[in-house]
């Protein structure tokens, strides 16, 4: 199944990094973290597919296939399905174990910070999805629509990413990258607002 731009081999490598940071900071089993981070993406409908909630299960289904054809202990497969599964936050599973609750963390981080605003604009205009609504681009009257305006999926969705997260570590560090965020958002409205006279002599 071809991911979208946002879910290439990238965003993979990013989400076991920090699986495995978070696995060592909350002591968590890292042959069930690990290998549920590398596949946890392995098979995903587009962003618009009526079936999307169902990648999760499907990709675990596929991942659990793949380990036990490789010979990877058994005892862990159960552990790596699940963890699958509840990684997806469209899937809206509750994440029941604490390895699971690691990985869900490592996706959801993915979504924050700069790496998180560059991958919302990717996923966006490969939608065809404005940057902004002209009149209140920051949803300051009007609830958000982020079907239509780009800007509008962190006030959706992104900034509450943060306190959703499972993990002492994840908690901090998407706090962190929540902040950048809102500080982007700052710059953006300055610059949207802004009227600037080029000095005399500057102007080519």
């Amino acid at each position: 199944m071809k991911q979208d731009l946002a879910h290439d081999m990238n965003h993979v490598s990013r989400v076991v990094r920090t699986a495995k940071s978070l696995c060592r900071k909350e002591q968590a089993i890292a042959e069930v973290v690990v290998p549920a981070a590398y596949l946890h993406d392995c098979f995903s409908y587009g962003k618009e597919h009526p079936k999307r909630r169902e990648s999760s299960s499907i990709a675990a289904g596929k991942a659990v296939h793949f380990l036990e054809e490789i010979g990877y202990p058994v005892q862990y497969l159960n552990a790596i399905h699940h963890a699958i599964v509840a990684h997806s936050f469209s899937a809206n599973v509750l994440a029941q174990t604490l390895e699971a609750q690691i990985v869900q963390d490592a996706d959801r981080l993915d979504a924050l910070g700069a790496i998180g605003i560059a991958r919302c604009v990717q996923v966006s205009s490969s939608l065809g999805r404005a940057l902004y609504e002209a009149a209140d681009p920051f949803c300051g009257a009007r609830e958000p629509d982020d079907g239509t305006y780009t800007i509008d999926h962190f006030y959706r969705k992104l900034f509450r990413l943060s306190a959703q997260m499972n993990t002492p570590s994840g908690r901090e560090e998407a706090t962190r990258r929540t902040q950048y965020m809102r500080d982007f958002l700052q710059q953006l409205q300055g610059e949207i607002d802004s009227e600037f006279v080029v000095p005399s002599g500057e102007h080519k």
